[in-house]
């Protein structure tokens, strides 16, 4: 299994474990974050730029996938806002990967991994061409005006899906 964390930031040497912000965990232990590689796509965008990924699986409905996927060789979706173009056009990442060993699964669905250590990456994989590394791993990269409808009707479907960075779409 490969695990990765996906930052703007071009140098880290080591990562230090941070304290969640996240009201489900414990405030008091510091982790760090890192997603497997099946997730990898609903990261492959500017930190900040609200998007809904899904992805679709063996319980997904044949109506699902009619609705959902544009064609029947992609099977995962990251949606953006329009305005976000010209930023992920010009937006370079940076995935660290790290050893597995001293990680455990936090959530399945999202394909999150955490560790209570801190961490020095085995590789730094750079992404200049955020739409290409899409592209090359089968990933529809889809525009559109605003997140709302689409997060309604994702949440209601059998899709595997994810919404991030929410509060940063633009309002209905």
């Amino acid at each position: 299994m490969r695990l990765f964390h996906v930052s703007e930031e071009s140098s880290i040497k080591i990562f230090y474990p941070r304290l969640p912000l996240r009201k489900d965990l414990d405030p008091n232990t510091g982790l760090i974050w890192a997603l497997h590689e099946r997730c990898l796509p609903n990261f492959l965008t500017p930190r900040d730029c609200p998007r809904i990924a899904y992805h679709s699986e063996s319980t997904t409905t044949p109506e699902d996938r009619d609705k959902f996927l544009s064609s029947q060789s992609c099977k995962h979706v990251v949606v953006v806002e329009h305005s976000w173009y010209d930023i992920i056009k010009q937006t370079t990442l940076y995935l660290y990967e790290f050893d597995a060993t001293s990680f455990e699964l936090q959530d399945e669905t999202a394909g999150y991994y955490v560790s209570k250590s801190s961490q020095i990456p085995i590789n730094k994989i750079v992404v200049t061409d955020i739409m290409k590394e899409l592209r090359e791993r089968n990933v529809e990269l889809r525009f559109v005006d605003s997140l709302w409808d689409m997060a309604s009707a994702i949440q209601k479907s059998s899709m595997k899906w994810s919404l991030c960075r929410m509060a940063n779409a633009k309002l209905k």
